[in-house]
């Protein structure tokens, strides 16, 4: 007797070859990638966390979005992140959230999710340069840059 089960797959949506893709060398780069991806109609109501996936030569692969929460929140499940890049074989990533309310300073939960993704990368030789605090009005917090990562 044949048992079925799920297949589970990860598709790329757009044509665009790798070696065409954007290459990160910043945090502004990264910061001008996701701001253009964002939903520019939400970001200042509700926070939302999203993944850059990189390639070891530092060229986009794509960005996910990994939750969309509430006002001041959102839940970010290391599992699931670490799924999208395992499946992707990003060798590298960078995350961003939003803070709907304009702040761009990190509260102490985000410090502790940058920790806890930081440490589960290197478990998983998966890289994490940076994570990007966004605001509505177009200004970031670069955990890196800062010397916080």
């Amino acid at each position: 007797m044949k048992t079925k089960v799920n297949e589970i797959s990860l598709k790329y949506l757009g044509n665009m070859r790798i070696k065409e893709s954007p290459k990160i060398s910043s945090s502004n780069d990264a910061f001008e990638k996701f701001y253009c991806q964002w939903n520019l109609n939400h970001i200042a109501m509700q926070e939302c966390f999203k993944l850059m996936l990189l390639n070891n030569g530092n060229r986009v692969k794509g960005i996910v979005e990994i939750s969309t929460g509430g006002i001041t929140a959102t839940l970010v499940d290391l599992r699931i992140l670490f799924a999208v890049a395992l499946k992707s074989l990003a060798t590298a990533i960078i995350v961003a959230h939003n803070h709907p309310s304009g702040t761009l300073l990190p509260s102490q939960d985000d410090k502790t999710l940058t920790r806890k993704i930081k440490e589960a990368g290197l478990l998983l030789d998966i890289k994490l340069l940076d994570h990007l605090i966004i605001t509505p009005e177009g200004k970031y917090f670069s955990f890196a840059d800062e010397g916080i990562l």
